[in-house]
């Protein structure tokens, strides 16, 4: 008896070692990325990676949950006071990860700060132009005023991360540089988790604010790590080496969901896969055999070539259903969508003819730019079609690079056609139509990531008007018929909406969301 009593003792201590040990172990998570940050300046890069590690270590005025409705964060309450002028009360008693206090000066250098960041390749000022004065009534209460009606402005405001005014100022007109605040230097916000390092092409490393003001963070330390390759992912993942990854390959996801020591979650973004033509130069650069005509400008050539693609097919055999055809710039029922968009019916007979018409019986030769470690199966779907495009006559080429230079190449205009993607920062259609195909015009913030430069004088003024509409069904219809106006132009080409997957180990699980972001908060406790 006393051994049999000495034995369960025994093993009694080792349940504890071993729960002990696992309950040490859950402190640090450890998440395999696909795409590194390019920076962690929140307002140098309005890109994705960038994105999801902002929210790691800042907050907004007005958040977003999970499915992108709007919720308190610095910012208790807003309200309209006049047809130019919004009314925040500040949240109390917040703190930053310094241990210094958030106030209204914050809020003010932090939107003055979006617009001095130099050599941004996507700025943040599409959510800060319609901002012209910020007033302190108090330290807790501020007053925006807008240089017109802008219902929009609380949804914007969710794309603008609140920095510690104390820590990032400095001696350039922007304060901190992004260099520096890439090193560390500065980068002090009020968000769950404070930076600790950063070493490039290895890992990011970040640890509980003692001070966040939602309470205790879930994890005392969230390792970041970058891995590129699909197998290397999936490889970290089934060895244990990270308990989180974001974007598991699409070939490998059976055998993921089949694997006892690994969780798949996945949900419907509102990121759609999109392809820009540029409609704008002449000699157009990636079109050498048209003696300087550039096709793309006629909207025959245009909806021949979205004729000529099979979204479906590339939905189910490049994507494995990783994807929903698109025949808008943002998927239902988010607002400002269309109820009516038909997704483009596939006809390569209907395109050859549609070219011969335009001109070009014999087609031309055209290169599509593509990143290849960006978005799902990117390079894959550009290469499907790249082919559908060759079988109409036009000869396309596939530039497929990684998306730091791809990014680079695209914002100097150096594609004729490019395969890219968009989130609605905002939730709502505003945001592509601002973004991707309103005509650049840089004091009014419209058209920063239109790298066709397309433009559209009819789908500006409707779009124009909804951002100044106050009445959200009258302001629906205007982007409603925006958006009708540019699919219906070919200015802009869109293939199909991500379904985002996301892979946790044993005993984690993890929350989607519709922007795609990778955060630790969202990885939970449950699952197989």
């Amino acid at each position: 008896m006393m051994i049999r009593k000495l034995a369960a003792i025994a093993a009694l201590a080792t349940g504890l070692m071993v729960g002990l040990a696992a309950a040490v172990g859950a402190q640090e998570l450890k998440i395999g990325l696909k795409t590194e940050p390019s920076s962690l300046d929140p307002f140098y890069h309005n890109l994705g990676p960038n994105l999801q590690m902002s929210a790691h270590m800042f907050d907004q005025l007005v958040a977003q949950d999970d499915n992108q409705k709007l919720i308190p964060a610095l910012a208790l309450s807003w309200k309209p006071i006049s047809d130019t002028e919004w009314e925040f009360k500040l949240r109390k008693g917040v703190k930053f990860s310094d241990g210094s206090d958030f106030t209204a000066d914050d809020v003010v250098f932090s939107v003055d700060r979006v617009a001095k960041v130099p050599n941004s390749p996507s700025p943040f000022t599409l959510y800060t132009k319609a901002i012209k004065e910020i007033k302190i009534v108090d330290p807790y209460t501020i007053i925006m005023v807008t240089a017109f009606p802008h219902p929009l402005l609380p949804n914007d405001l969710g794309s603008i991360y609140i920095m510690s005014k104390k820590a990032a100022s400095g001696s350039a007109p922007e304060g901190k540089t992004t260099e520096q605040l890439n090193k560390g230097d500065g980068l002090v916000g009020t968000g769950p988790y404070k930076f600790v390092e950063w070493v490039r092409g290895d890992h990011l490393t970040l640890e509980a604010n003692p001070n966040w003001w939602r309470g205790k963070a879930k994890w005392k330390k969230v390792t970041f790590r970058t891995f590129t390759d699909n197998g290397a992912r999936v490889a970290a993942i089934l060895s244990g080496d990270v308990d989180v990854i974001e974007s598991p390959p699409t070939a490998d996801l059976p055998k993921l969901r089949e694997n006892p020591k690994v969780s798949v979650s996945q949900g419907l973004s509102n990121r759609v896969i999109y392809i820009a033509l540029d409609s704008f130069a002449e000699p157009s650069v990636g079109i050498p055999d048209t003696s300087g005509k550039n096709p793309l400008k006629d909207k025959r050539v245009r909806q021949a070539l979205s004729m000529a693609i099979d979204r479906e097919a590339i939905v189910k055999r490049i994507m494995q259903n990783l994807g929903v055809a698109a025949g808008d710039l943002l998927p239902q029922p988010m607002f400002g969508s269309r109820a009516d968009a038909k997704v483009q019916k596939y006809d390569p007979a209907a395109a050859k003819k549609l070219l011969a018409d335009a001109g070009y019986p014999n087609g031309f030769t055209i290169t599509l730019g593509t990143p290849n470690d960006r978005y799902i199966n990117d390079s894959d779907v550009a290469q499907a079609v790249a082919a559908m495009w060759t079988r109409i006559g036009v000869k396309t080429n596939v530039d497929s690079i990684k998306s730091t230079v791809f990014f680079k190449n695209r914002d100097e205009y150096k594609y004729s056609a490019y395969l890219a993607g968009w989130g609605a920062g905002t939730g709502e259609m505003s945001s592509p139509l601002r973004s991707l195909v309103a005509t650049q015009n840089k004091d009014k913030g419209m058209g920063v990531t239109n790298r066709g430069r397309y433009s559209n004088k009819a789908m500006d003024a409707k779009l124009e008007d909804a951002l100044r509409t106050v009445d959200d069904k009258k302001r629906e219809a205007l982007l409603q018929d925006a958006s009708r106006l540019v699919i219906n132009d070919y200015g802009i080409l869109p293939l199909h909406y991500e379904v985002t997957p996301w892979a946790t180990k044993k005993g984690l699980t993890y929350k989607p969301r519709v922007d795609q972001n990778t955060l630790a908060e969202n990885v939970v406790a449950g699952g197989k």
